[in-house]
């Protein structure tokens, strides 16, 4: 995969994937050209699998932000592609970005949003899910997305699951969508491959960074997916936005999002910027994305101790007498340490449908976490989030 540098003229630009008539996105270029200097500095796009759409390597994930002066800041930086979530901020996120887009021409931006299902899939799945798709569209304000995702996939049943492949193929037939994905949390390549095998998939959302304990064995199954033409877009660069377990000394992030466009597979991340500041160090990067010696030795004396990313290796369930979703709740647990963000630690544990007494039966934690990770007092630390009012949380 060719990696060109282009200036914010050139972002918006398709390009035409084998068999398809060659598209250009007009407009896009008249419409923000008066963003545009003479000396302005390049950024590095990356065609997105076989989808042949265009994208800078830094997108924005727009999770977190609840801003829309930061997303407009994202919009005139030349960013293309949002990416946000049918439980983000509980709809508010996708709120958000409906309004922000409304009078802007459609063909300037990409938006992924992603929903999720429960699984095993019950007996009305099919209209429960058309009904989630269509309340998205409606916050968007818009007729279609770019890109939807199934969300937070991390069995290959669901991948290949002959109900889930129809009800996407109708969303991408009725024109809700142009494309269709899945967001992988759990770092398994057999989800790559059964998204090959699947056939349907366009994009693959993975986590993907420099502290994954299966790191040659992803790649290996990224190189078979974007041979076979599947997009790759990267989140989870971070590893949880701190260097320790505690959360309070903040990671590098240039270094982080260098290491992870090393990758020539990968078209594009999805950092959750929130403020300006970090709007600018994630510019700054993509502006610069060659990993230097420095960066390198940085990342490397991380690699052996314990932070705040979570695997999401499912070790624990086995060991966990009461089976807890232990891996969801470590998720929790960067998103309010990490990324200070404990409204959506709340968001995730609600969904779980955790007991108020969770752990009461077990006099020591028996669970032996591969990355080291306390887990008994992760828990105890987290779990007091659901008691909290969200007025009351950030």
């Amino acid at each position: 995969m060719k990696t060109n540098h282009v200036n914010r003229r050139d972002f918006f630009r398709l390009s035409a994937t084998a068999g398809v008539s060659a598209m250009l996105i007009p407009g896009a270029k008249a419409a923000r050209a008066s963003l545009v200097t003479a000396n302005e500095n390049e950024i590095p796009v990356r065609t997105l699998g076989r989808t042949g759409v265009k994208l800078p390597i830094l997108s924005m994930g727009v999770m977190r932000a609840d801003n829309p002066n930061v997303v407009r800041a994202a919009y005139n930086s030349g960013i293309f592609h949002f990416d946000t979530a049918h439980g983000y901020q509980n709809g508010k996120n996708e709120e958000m970005l409906g309004k922000f887009f409304t009078g802007k021409p459609r063909d300037s931006f990409f938006i992924a949003t992603k929903g999720k299902f429960d699984y095993p899939l019950k007996d009305d799945f099919e209209e429960t899910y058309e009904k989630l798709v269509d309340q998205s569209l409606k916050r968007l304000n818009m007729d279609h997305v770019d890109l939807f995702y199934t969300h937070a996939l991390d069995k290959v049943e669901e991948v290949k699951d002959e109900r889930v492949i129809a009800v996407l193929k109708k969303f991408k037939e009725d024109g809700k969508t142009r494309f269709l994905g899945f967001s992988a949390h759990a770092g398994k390549p057999e989800l790559l491959d059964a998204a090959i095998e699947a056939g349907i998939y366009d994009v693959v959302l993975l986590s993907y960074n420099f502290k994954l304990s299966n790191l040659k064995e992803t790649e290996e199954a990224i190189a078979r997916a974007a041979k076979a033409g599947i997009g790759l877009v990267a989140m989870k660069t971070m590893t949880g936005g701190t260097e320790d377990t505690e959360g309070k000394k903040k990671i590098n992030a240039q270094a982080c999002l260098k290491w992870a466009w090393k990758n020539e597979h990968i078209t594009t991340a999805i950092p959750g910027f929130s403020n300006y500041d970090e709007l600018d160090e994630c510019l700054a990067a993509a502006r610069s994305p060659e990993l230097t010696t420095a960066d390198t030795d940085y990342l490397t004396s991380l690699c052996g101790q314990e932070m705040l990313y979570c695997q999401q290796c499912g070790k624990c369930r086995t060991q966990c007498p009461e089976h807890l979703p232990i891996p969801d709740i470590m998720r929790a647990y960067m998103y309010a340490y990490g990324y200070k963000y404990s409204r959506m630690s709340k968001e995730t544990l609600s969904g779980l449908e955790l007991s108020p007494d969770i752990c009461s039966n077990c006099d020591t934690c028996k669970v032996k976490c591969p990355s080291g990770f306390d887990i008994s007092a992760k828990i105890a630390a987290i779990t007091p989030v659901m008691q909290v009012p969200d007025e009351f949380l950030t």
